[in-house]
């Protein structure tokens, strides 16, 4: 126990309190010194008592939802202490050090009503979506490695380097689970390996076509990512961050930046090698929002517009919901919504820095950039790291994930698979994804062999891909 003086709300009465035992349980220490002994003190009227204490006095002062003690260090005598400036004597122990300590006390508060919980529902079919892509991205790994090698074929042996050992039997079972795309080989004298059979080894050329057709694509939503940027400039290590979901090459600095001199430029910004954009496009500056608006050529609100009970409103600021089965919002609700998607707000292309994001119009522009960010990957997906790579350049706010959970009729956060991923809710239609681009429908074709009846059975390219 500590001993020590206390001050209420009026400062002239002070009197003694005691911490007990379980009350030091629930404190937070700022700043700890160690333990002396307990021991009985003589202390003057004011303070006497005849348990056991701890030679150490202080006070309490009252904030309105905590305490805070201040215990004071003994006098380099140890014959005195002080407490509020005054000296009152005391008997030396030998085993008192001199130290002092800073102890936090919490108190919970008797009045008002506890806060509702708030339920985040989920959405079965965007969670099946990343169960659906853990087998794909093995098998499509694993094509990548053997025709990177000169013979197109890897050694079981080299498959270990490639992918670690843990990884490696991952590796092995999808080889043995289908036949139709790999086929191992060697045996006896000559060492194992897998291949790519005949067939899956046919349709993997179509890959280089793809490439092809992707190429005009990756250009613009490249050009549309660096003109979202502060100052159209973004490190070259944040786009590689995403460059799998953009659908770049492995080595698009090499193979796609020199190609054109007139977009991009490869500059070194504060010791860091950025792509810089060389010239504006207002063309460019348009979301995928607003050219989804344009298409359907979405009618003019009128001034009293019935409030939709799943939040979705006619108008050139409005973005579409898609709330969950089981949320049922009530009025008050859904009349905010209509008022917020009703606010207009600037272009998601104009330089951050000339909005505060305690404006509300600037806070839905937010909305706007993850939406347009969002929009530009293949899957309409990133995860949350990889969003938060783009918090300095694209001025997101502190409280990124608040911003997500709040809008969740746009946007989904889903914990399945080995990261939390945020993924655009208007982008699919249950598990599947709506518009896919040449190098998903590749994709998809190839990942057929294995007979998965859950694939899209997309032939064509969307209008939105064609350049």
């Amino acid at each position: 126990m500590f001993c020590v003086a206390s001050h209420g709300k009026a400062e002239k009465k002070r009197h003694a309190c005691r911490l007990t035992q379980d009350n030091l349980q629930k404190t937070d220490f700022l700043e700890c010194i160690p333990e002396p002994s307990p021991s009985v003190l003589a202390l003057p009227c004011c303070l006497t008592t005849a348990e056991p204490v701890f030679e150490y006095a202080g006070r309490i002062r009252m904030d309105n939802m905590h305490k805070r003690v201040m215990v004071f260090s003994l006098i380099e005598s140890r014959k005195w202490f002080t407490v509020n400036g005054s000296q009152r004597l005391c008997r030396p122990l030998s085993s008192v050090k001199v130290g002092h300590m800073w102890v936090q006390i919490m108190l919970k508060s008797s009045g008002g009503r506890r806060p509702k919980k708030k339920t985040y529902y989920r959405v079965n079919d965007l969670d099946r979506v990343m169960e659906l892509q853990k087998k794909p991205s093995l098998i499509l790994r694993l094509k990548s490695i053997i025709q990177s090698q000169k013979n197109r074929c890897i050694l079981l042996r080299d498959l270990e380097k490639e992918v670690g050992f843990v990884q490696k039997w991952n590796f092995m079972g999808i080889i043995e689970k289908y036949p139709l795309i790999f086929r191992g080989a060697g045996g006896n004298r000559t060492p194992p390996m897998v291949m790519l059979t005949e067939k899956a080894d046919k349709i993997a050329l179509e890959e280089d076509e793809a490439r092809v057709q992707m190429e005009p694509i990756l250009v613009k939503n490249l050009r549309k990512l660096l003109m979202l940027s502060i100052d159209c400039t973004l490190p070259l290590e944040t786009i590689q961050l995403i460059e799998n979901d953009l659908g770049l090459p492995s080595d698009f600095e090499q193979s796609l930046i020199p190609k054109y001199p007139q977009f991009f430029s490869v500059k070194d910004v504060n010791g860091r090698t950025s792509i810089q954009l060389e010239n504006w496009d207002s063309f460019l500056a348009v979301t995928a929002r607003e050219e989804k608006l344009m298409r359907e050529s979405v009618p003019t609100p009128k001034e009293k517009s019935r409030v939709l009970k799943d939040g979705n409103y006619c108008g050139p600021f409005a973005f579409q919901m898609r709330y969950p089965a089981g949320f049922r919002p009530n009025m008050n609700y859904l009349k905010e919504v209509q008022k917020w998607q009703k606010m207009e707000f600037p272009s998601p292309y104009l330089n951050a820095k000339r909005f505060e994001l305690s404006d509300p119009k600037a806070q839905k522009r937010v909305v706007a950039v993850l939406h347009e960010l969002l929009s530009l990957t293949m899957e309409k997906r990133l995860t949350s790291a990889q969003i938060d790579a783009f918090h300095s350049e694209l001025r997101l706010p502190a409280r990124l994930l608040l911003c997500l959970i709040k809008h969740h009729g746009i946007f989904y956060l889903t914990n399945k698979g080995v990261r939390s991923t945020v993924i655009l809710k208007e982008a699919y239609d249950g598990s599947n994804l709506i518009c896919k681009c040449p190098l998903l429908l590749f994709r998809d074709k190839f990942i057929a062999l294995t007979g998965r009846r859950d694939i899209d059975s997309c032939t064509s390219v969307p209008p939105r891909f064609v350049q």
